[in-house]
């Protein structure tokens, strides 16, 4: 038996009628949860507060509920010298924000069974020498491998001024020949320098270079348009001017860093707007399968020595855990030449919370956990439903 369907007079308006509520609906959906206006202010007015007693020349910041971003702000300015304002799309240095962004990709490919948490390290970076224990990609992940941070007394490392066309193995020369300060997964150490090995490690498993897997598997989904390496040579759009403060309290130019022997751990570039992107992708399991998620972020010792600072109370893989916001949240902290971030999310609540400042030694996760009890704090009736 075939069906006929005649299109008569009356048939084509109630068809036209019927594709008219399908594009409302998918517009009122995408509309999402607002918020209201007297939210809205009581985040500028956080924020507005925060910079006022920092003397921070400007942030940008943005939030995210119900898995979907619902508020993005600049404030202040991105250069005082020619009076360039803070939007949603001026990029920031990530600092310490890059190592999330380093952890989704080597979990990505531990989820594809491309990368094994668990091998020595040589298994995919050949180019580091073997040391008295073996070190796996998971133990530098947690800073848990052994390997040094920065050396306090090399001026040279810390404010790096030198360019490097092959990143990666350049970054690596930096500390290849010094010996582990620990045996992998006996202490906590913070390392930067660790993660670079992480990103050779996404290198050897995939066979392209870290910049351009990160970019097309990590950014590209998440629709992160705006954020790349922070390469001092090349003209960035919208880039921040980087800023410090003197001891008499004056705003001043940061000191110089060129960041490309520190990519993986420390050296991206973004947006309020495309960390916002980041961390929906991340709650709406775009870029990780919910059990690969869980295990990036389950703890790696039950208490992390170090970790107030970072406004966590334990680390994972890549990703600061704790509940400095009243509820269980993970997130990360970043610091540098001329920059402060944070970026924290509350899984359970479907929350998210960026804050960028172009400024160094400002606590960005005072702000962030202030952001982030607020949006706590709202009830669903507080909520604003779309208009029609």
């Amino acid at each position: 038996m075939s069906l006929i369907i005649r299109h008569t007079n009356q048939t084509l308006p109630r068809i036209l009628v019927v594709l008219l509520l399908l594009q409302f609906g998918a517009f009122a959906a995408a509309q999402g949860t607002k918020l209201s206006p007297d939210q809205k202010k009581q985040l500028e007015d956080t924020v507005s507060k925060f910079m006022a007693a920092t003397s921070a020349p400007g942030v940008a910041a943005a939030v995210v509920l119900k898995g979907e971003e619902v508020w993005s702000e600049g404030f202040g300015m991105a250069d005082l010298e020619n009076s360039v304002p803070v939007t949603p799309h001026t990029l920031f240095r990530l600092a310490s924000v890059s190592k999330p962004v380093t952890a989704t990709a080597a979990m990505q490919l531990w989820e594809q069974g491309k990368l094994d948490l668990d091998a020595p390290i040589q298994k995919y970076c050949p180019a580091f020498p073997q040391k008295e224990w073996p070190i796996t990609t998971k133990e530098l992940l947690g800073h848990l491998g052994g390997v040094r941070h920065y050396r306090p007394e090399n001026d040279e490392e810390t404010n790096n001024t030198k360019h490097f066309d092959d990143p990666i193995a350049a970054g690596i020369q930096f500390f290849a020949a010094d010996p582990l300060i620990a045996k992998p997964g006996t202490k906590f150490s913070y390392s930067t320098q660790g993660f670079t090995l992480v990103g050779c490690a996404i290198e050897g498993a995939t066979h392209e270079k870290y910049v351009d897997y990160v970019v097309t598997h990590i950014f590209q989904p998440a629709h992160m348009t705006e954020s790349r390496w922070d390469d001092r040579y090349a003209i960035i759009p919208r880039r921040t001017r980087f800023y410090s403060k003197s001891k008499t309290g004056a705003v001043m130019n940061a000191d110089f860093l060129d960041a490309s022997y520190k990519i993986p751990g420390g050296g991206w570039l973004s947006s309020a707007d495309d960390m916002a992107s980041f961390e929906v992708a991340i709650l709406r399991d775009a870029l990780l399968k919910r059990a690969t998620r869980d295990v990036m972020w389950t703890p790696q010792q039950p208490s992390t020595p170090g970790m107030a600072g970072e406004g966590h109370r334990s680390y994972a893989l890549g990703w600061g855990t704790g509940d400095s916001s009243g509820v269980p949240d993970v997130g990360h902290g970043g610091g540098q030449q001329g920059t402060s971030t944070f970026i924290m999310l509350a899984p359970a609540q479907q929350m998210g919370v960026v804050v960028l400042i172009n400024m160094d030694d400002i606590d960005a996760s005072a702000l962030a956990a202030d952001l982030m009890k607020q949006l706590v704090g709202q009830t669903a009736k507080n909520l604003q439903p779309p208009r029609p």
